[in-house]
């Protein structure tokens, strides 16, 4: 009889199993002990499954032993049911089954147990543990019961409900997948390249490359996954996502990007086919003087402001495509496109005609905070007939609102991808725009300032609180700039005079 276990069965199991912990941990903390132990649960069943069968094959128990035979190796003592069977100090034996595991599969699992205080038993009572043990053991997590890409839905689920969950703490730890997937249907992976997320977070951006290959039908075990992610436990779980949704090539190290890049090779930073990311927004808690002076030669563009870091981000990205199939989706907030501190950058990325595309989104739609988002696509070799341009899409109101969240919808997705692929002004939709229309706009890259509005005959203006925001916004910075020309003219003016 099949013991196959639905995706409703696994959310609720998974969801249940951080329920436990309610009590006695924050929420912003149920990742730092489920998702372990999720994993070693994970481990301990596949190899089971992995022995069975090959008993049933071979039926030599010395064939146990080899390695080859194993994804992963489970040491003596070190496997589930070892723990499960400890009933005083459950929490060092648990630690001591991480380490063992971790040792043994050293080149694929070095930290990825991370470094939770199991051993606390002010925060973790033996009961505790023991009720959560018992819990994740009513159901096996074989392949056969629960394929990879199944258990790699139930955990991305687990991630959204902790980023619900623990509220303002989730930016760093999930992006809007909707919007993920947006970015990824907009680059088109391909089989056999590369992809690289500098802030990978839970990996779920190097996830959605496999995913919309695997629904292209595609081949996407030979695609090379590369992150960094400066928060420890947040890199561990990215290494456990990419493991449980069936990805074997993949490397993600723990490290700050813009201070110590991961990925150098013959002392210059590694390039890569695809960049997908979303850096954490205007941080200011970064190392400028370090960036101004960069062996890498990431400040190309400019050194930017200490109190916002974005254009550090971006410059590190430019940095890593390939010269010939580079392209990259950056998510960024909207202060990108038209702060005045950043002008002069943006002025020579435009200059270098690598930015092809700018889409504006709606509210909302980064994670439980109101602030627009917007979405810069770059490539290193644009096609020829896309050059010395730059399309505006101006897609505020391709979103949807549900139970206070916002998201895209697949109609949504398709319909902003397939404009971006077709590259054409569409009325009060997208405008392709020359570098010289950008240099007459002072380099600002605000939307509204290229997709004006057109009110329709006899239905008046029914246009959304936001989108007059925005107008008024443009036209306020067409009127400095009009000053700016005007003082700069008189300016010239008094020297002609002198």
């Amino acid at each position: 009889m099949s013991k196959r276990i639905t995706i409703e069965e696994l959310q609720s199991y998974l969801w249940s199993s951080a329920v436990l912990l309610r009590t006695n941990i924050d929420a912003g903390a149920y990742k730092q002990y489920v998702f372990p132990l999720l994993f070693f649960k994970r481990i301990s069943d596949v190899y089971d499954e992995e022995c069975q069968r090959i008993i049933e094959e071979y039926g030599d128990e010395e064939a146990l032993e080899f390695e080859e035979n194993h994804r992963f190796q489970v040491p003596k003592g070190a496997h589930w049911n070892d723990v499960r069977s400890v009933s005083e100090n459950v929490g060092v034996a648990i630690v001591d089954a991480f380490r063992k595991i971790e040792n043994a599969n050293s080149d694929k699992l070095q930290g990825v147990f991370g470094d939770g205080a199991w051993t606390n038993k002010n925060r973790l009572p033996d009961r505790l543990l023991k009720e959560l043990i018992e819990h994740l053991s009513t159901k096996t997590l074989s392949i056969e019961n629960c394929p990879e890409d199944e258990l790699g839905q139930g955990y991305e689920y687990l991630i959204k409900k902790f980023a619900d969950d623990s509220g303002h703490t989730a930016q760093e730890f999930y992006t809007n997948r909707t919007v993920v997937h947006l970015m990824t249907e907009m680059l088109k992976p391909e089989s056999g390249e590369s992809i690289y997320d500098p802030t990978s977070g839970s990996a779920g951006m190097l996830i959605s490359a496999i995913a919309y290959l695997q629904k292209q039908k595609k081949e996407w075990r030979n695609v090379a996954l590369y992150g960094q992610e400066i928060n420890a436990l947040t890199s561990a779980i990215g290494k456990m996502n990419l493991f449980l949704h069936g990805v074997k090539d993949f490397n993600i190290m723990n490290g700050d990007t813009l201070k110590s890049p991961a990925f150098v090779e013959n002392g210059n930073i590694k390039k890569f086919d695809m960049v997908l990311a979303n850096p954490p927004y205007s941080i200011s808690q970064w190392d400028r003087g370090a960036f101004a002076s960069d062996k890498y030669g990431r400040n190309f563009l400019g050194i930017p402001p200490q109190g916002r870091a974005d254009y550090a981000f971006l410059q590190h990205i430019l940095m890593s495509l390939k010269k010939d199939t580079g392209r990259c989706a950056i998510l960024f907030p909207h202060g990108v496109l038209f702060r005045n501190e950043e002008s002069k950058m943006r002025e020579k990325l435009v200059r270098s005609d690598m930015l092809e595309c700018v889409i504006g989104l709606g509210p909302n739609l980064f994670y439980n905070s109101p602030m627009e988002a917007c979405i810069i696509i770059c490539r290193t070799n644009k096609r020829p007939d896309r050059r010395g341009q730059v399309l505006f899409i101006n897609a505020i109101d391709e979103v949807e609102r549900k139970n206070a969240q916002s998201y895209l919808e697949d109609s949504h997705i398709q319909k902003i991808a397939s404009t971006y692929d077709k590259y054409e002004t569409v009325l009060d939709f997208t405008k392709v725009v020359t570098i010289k229309d950008i240099e007459d706009n002072n380099f600002s890259l605000s939307i509204p300032l290229y997709i004006k509005h057109s009110p329709q005959d006899g239905k008046g203006d029914q246009r959304s609180l936001q989108e007059h925001y925005e107008d008024w916004r443009a036209i306020s910075e067409m009127m400095k700039l009009s000053y700016a020309k005007l003082n700069s003219m008189v300016g010239e003016e008094d020297k002609v005079d002198e």
